[in-house]
């Protein structure tokens, strides 16, 4: 439900959603793409409990692009313009290292 609903609201923005899957076995449940090269890494937890863990993912793979443009200067990749974990909860927040934490039914356009 989460991926239909960002596949729907980011049409207004040419946006598109994919998925991330690296070689250390770093994922991310969505990748948000938007048409001027943005993006926002996305995991979905259903409960509390699991926001930690998904904010731990994606704070791994922001480093791992960090580390990667240190040792790469010519071709640097992007850094994650975004890092969210969408829950069943009902409150939105941003935690003390950046990653927001959205409530599912605070989804729109």
């Amino acid at each position: 439900m989460c991926i239909r609903d960002l596949k729907i609201y980011s049409q207004a923005l040419n946006g598109k959603v994919s998925y991330y899957h690296d070689r250390y076995d770093l994922e991310a449940d969505a990748v948000l793409h938007i048409a001027d090269g943005r993006y926002a890494l996305i995991e979905f937890k259903l409960g509390n409990a699991e926001i930690d863990e998904g904010a731990k993912h994606l704070l791994k793979i922001r480093e791992l692009v960090r580390a990667y443009n240190k040792a790469e200067k010519q071709v640097p990749l992007r850094e994650p313009d975004l890092l969210m974990v969408i829950t069943g909860g009902s409150m939105a927040y941003t935690r003390e290292d950046g990653v927001k934490v959205i409530p599912i039914a605070c989804l729109k356009d």
